[in-house]
């Protein structure tokens, strides 16, 4: 038996070594053929976003269309249904931000969907599908809608351009969330039984008693008009005190994933963008009042100084979200103030900023094409100089 263990070690030593080498070799195989099949798919991208390119006049008609089509249908169920608004607000965000992830990946903007934005529309979805008789849940929810993502749509000037699906989904991605939650009490009579006049929390605050009449706290009865105005402590602390909670959370978390656990990959490829990037980018081109602004404390703390003035402008934001959640009037005005900023500026985009782009565009396509003329002209020129031997 004493002669036998060294053997049977020997034996297992072996196969250990064998079982090493075999998962190695394994995981080896595994990268290759990931690697593979990246390159696979990233040729692919290529080759569809050249045709795209080539026929990108036609895809933009049908994009127009579609878009159109689209908003003319949303603008119908909202005179015609408003409490089915919710359920479009949350096909819309379910079908289109997958989709924007695939896209986004391959342009390597996939870390702009860790912004705040992102963040609140998902916590919309929450709500609106987990705790919808939830009235705290609600008020957040309301605070971030007609808050920071609402100005949004006016500070960084978004443009509703139909013939961009990309820009059109990040104008409703700001716009959709305030349109679902306006209040309905002013608007519906319970005692003459009549029909809510009834964009999502717009809709359910102003235009949807039914679904908004079930919110109210457990074990008390059903209130006769909600919120209890005279009781501002509650609505200051779920308007703005919970959501700014809600906002430095989000602004922890997005500030380790990706200036810490994330920041060697970025610093590894500069074309990987985030927003911090695009905003100091863009900030720096112009030479703007942000550019400025976050230069106080130096270039190397510019990070900085982008992380206060957002916080800035969410505090500010939020605290404006109290008087609209109040006034059936202001907010009616806010809403038109929003819709009215996002087709200003995609009228600027269209007159102004793409027709730059398109002579852009065809005078690098005529330098390419004069490149090449010249390539092959060039071989014949050398060959007709040669004479025979």
């Amino acid at each position: 038996r004493q002669r036998q263990r060294p053997r049977d070690g020997g034996i297992l030593q072996w196969r250990f070594i064998w079982e090493s080498e075999r998962a190695l070799q394994r995981s080896i195989q595994g990268t290759k053929t990931k690697e593979r099949t990246k390159q696979m798919l990233s040729k692919q991208a290529v080759k569809i976003a050249q045709r795209a390119e080539e026929h990108e006049p036609f895809i933009n008609k049908v994009t127009h269309l579609l878009g159109v089509l689209g908003f003319g249908a949303f603008c119908f169920i909202l005179g015609a249904r408003p409490q089915d608004i919710r359920y479009v607000y949350c096909f819309f965000y379910l079908t289109f931000v997958p989709l924007r992830w695939i896209y986004y990946r391959f342009k390597k903007w996939h870390y702009y969907l860790l912004d705040f934005c992102y963040y609140a529309n998902t916590i919309f979805i929450i709500m609106l599908l987990g705790f919808p008789t939830n009235e705290r849940f609600f008020m957040v929810c309301f605070s971030f809608a007609e808050g920071p993502l609402a100005w949004a749509l006016i500070v960084w000037r978004c443009s509703l351009v139909f013939s961009s699906v990309d820009k059109t989904v990040s104008v409703f991605i700001h716009l959709l969330p305030g349109s679902l939650g306006e209040h309905p009490f002013p608007l519906y009579n319970y005692e003459k039984g009549s029909n809510p006049v009834g964009l999502v929390f717009f809709t359910i605050w102003w235009w949807d008693p039914v679904f908004f009449g079930a919110m109210h706290p457990e074990g008390t009865p059903e209130r006769a008009s909600w919120p209890y105005v005279e009781n501002q402590s509650y609505l200051w602390k779920w308007l703005f005190f919970v959501p700014l909670a809600a906002y430095f959370f989000w602004q922890v978390l997005y500030y380790l994933i990706v200036e810490v656990l994330r920041r060697q990959r970025l610093l590894r490829d500069p074309e990987v963008m985030t927003s911090y990037r695009e905003l100091s980018k863009k900030a720096k081109k112009a030479n703007n009042m942000w550019w400025r602004l976050s230069g106080l404390l130096g270039d190397q703390n510019r990070l900085l100084m982008f992380i206060l003035l957002q916080a800035i402008f969410t505090v500010a934001t939020t605290a404006l979200t109290v008087p609209i959640f109040l006034s059936y009037k202001l907010h009616v005005v806010y809403q038109i103030l929003k819709v009215s900023a996002s087709v200003w500026n995609g009228g600027n985009f269209l007159l102004e900023v793409m027709p730059r782009q398109v002579i852009l565009k065809e005078k690098k396509k005529s330098e390419t094409r004069d490149v090449t003329e010249q390539q092959h002209e060039n071989p014949l020129q050398e060959n007709s100089m040669e004479t025979p031997q």
